[in-house]
């Protein structure tokens, strides 16, 4: 029964801390159990990819196209507050200006954005609009259902290969992130491969057609690596900016290669 009770509360955590949905006012989790949440980070993605791709494909049904492309981005910005969009400008800025692990670590820090950082999000943003607009409505909407959690999956590994950049006191929500167990690993990657079975699945029975599956889980996960690679060779260990930012950068990769397939 306690295991059950400590399981739901790191549910409710990952809820609360990833989306800014009034979870809380249902139930507030001890903090402790925060410290878990990236267990239950791919299943927030069935959450704000859900919705993401519903006002992508319910919008394009009455509004041109493009609004509707927009409309989808504006509403997973307001699901999660642009949790990893300020993670992505936060790392850019980070890594860009600073030349050692502590300049890096105070810029990533800094509430303020820099230049690299806003080169960033407007690069990244041209990416993303352009490879949903480049997709008719139906294929758009199942892509975001299957890269969404497929995407904090693979990033969710970082926490598995890196140990955390600073302290508790020094972490901006105050929380160090606990390294899965095997379940936890499990159940990490049944949340982001379910999904990809499911819509695979669809596309099969429906269109005759499978994604290119090699490509959109095998190039991401390069990507991943690589950036593990980088930020294991400038910082030493991973921060929630770092995370944040290789979800973003992951889970665009999976769109360019849905792209190409």
């Amino acid at each position: 029964m306690q295991t059950l009770r400590n399981t739901l509360n790191t549910l409710w955590a990952a809820l609360i801390f990833f989306t800014r949905l009034p979870f809380w006012r249902l139930h507030e989790p001890p903090q402790s159990a925060y410290a878990h949440v990236v267990e239950w980070w791919p299943l927030c993605g069935w959450l704000t990819g859900g919705i993401m791709a519903g006002v992508l494909f319910g919008t394009s049904l009455c509004m041109p196209y493009g609004i509707a492309v927009i409309l989808a981005i504006m509403s997973r910005l307001l699901l999660t507050g642009a949790l990893h969009e300020d993670g992505l400008a936060d790392f850019f800025d980070g890594f860009g200006g600073g030349t050692t692990r502590e300049r890096i670590l105070a810029i990533m820090k800094d509430s303020r954005i820099g230049t690299y950082g806003v080169i960033a999000l407007i690069v990244y943003f041209m990416l993303l609009f352009m490879v949903f607009y480049s997709m008719e409505p139906t294929q758009a909407a199942l892509a975001i259902l299957i890269a969404d959690p497929l995407a904090k999956m693979v990033s969710a590994q970082m926490i598995l290969m890196l140990p955390y950049a600073r302290t508790a006191e020094t972490a901006k929500n105050r929380t160090v992130y606990q390294r899965p167990g095997i379940v936890a690993g499990i159940l990490l990657a049944l949340q982001g491969l379910l999904p990809l079975t499911a819509v695979c699945l669809i596309c099969y029975f429906r269109y005759a057609y499978i994604p290119p599956l090699t490509l959109i889980i095998f190039v991401p996960s390069l990507v991943m690596y690589a950036l593990y690679y980088y930020i294991h060779r400038r910082l030493g260990g991973y921060t929630g900016d770092c995370c944040g930012a290789a979800f973003l950068m992951v889970e665009l990769t999976v769109y360019l290669c849905l792209c190409i397939g």
